[in-house]
């Protein structure tokens, strides 16, 4: 998924964020599938729990979606994409706060996470890579953090390869909510509050980069 917007959006959707992947608290949280695999779309439908909702939206009009989201109070909107590098991706990073970039620890995926770097820098987006199945102890977790750290910023909190996650998936639920005191519930809520530290990071450097311009 990617977390994404332009700067005319941004001073438009002040409250909501928009998270576009190449979580929540105060207001809803909002999902978008433009993923032709539609896993997310798939996921949801087995859901029973009301939140978070799903928007079904054409991908001409997402950037009219967001805007109504956010003025109906919306907190936060998840825009799953294909993982390809692709037109629609690029103007998708273009409605992007922040662009999460998950990364199995592995050497295919350090070779292909280049090139969604290069395309993600040239949109001028601020991103953070997320491990994720990442084996308990395993070197290679480590050597992939290194390589990560050279081109941007990991999230310390990583996610574990657990068989919570894909049982989870399978009704509809997410891990915590199927083990609220098990060891993905503690990662998962690390790892939000880290992004949404994130969040506050890259919102304050941008009002003071607007007030040297001002």
């Amino acid at each position: 998924m990617i977390l994404s917007c332009n700067c005319s959006f941004i001073e438009r959707l002040s409250f909501m964020k928009t998270i576009v992947i190449a979580s929540q608290q105060g207001g809803t949280a909002w999902l978008i599938d433009t993923d032709r695999q539609a896993t997310l779309s798939l996921w949801h439908e087995r859901r029973k729990a009301d939140t978070p909702q799903r928007l079904d939206v054409p991908f001409a009009r997402i950037a009219d979606g967001l805007a109504t989201l956010a003025a109906n109070d919306a907190a936060y909107c998840f825009i799953d994409t294909s993982p390809t590098i692709s037109d629609q991706n690029t103007a998708l990073l273009d409605l992007a706060d922040l662009v999460l970039i998950p990364v199995r620890p592995s050497p295919s995926d350090l070779w292909a996470v280049a090139e969604t770097v290069e395309q993600v820098k040239d949109a001028g987006k601020p991103f953070i890579f997320v491990i994720t199945q990442a084996k308990q102890q395993a070197s290679i977790t480590a050597q992939a953090v290194a390589a990560l750290s050279q081109h941007g910023r990991v999230a310390q909190a990583f996610v574990a390869d657990r068989v919570a996650y894909a049982a989870a998936m399978t009704g509809g639920n997410t891990a915590p909510e199927v083990a609220a005191k098990g060891h993905a519930a503690e990662e998962i809520a690390a790892l939000w509050h880290e992004l949404k530290s994130v969040f506050h990071e890259s919102m304050k450097s941008r009002k003071e980069r607007k007030k040297d311009h001002g």
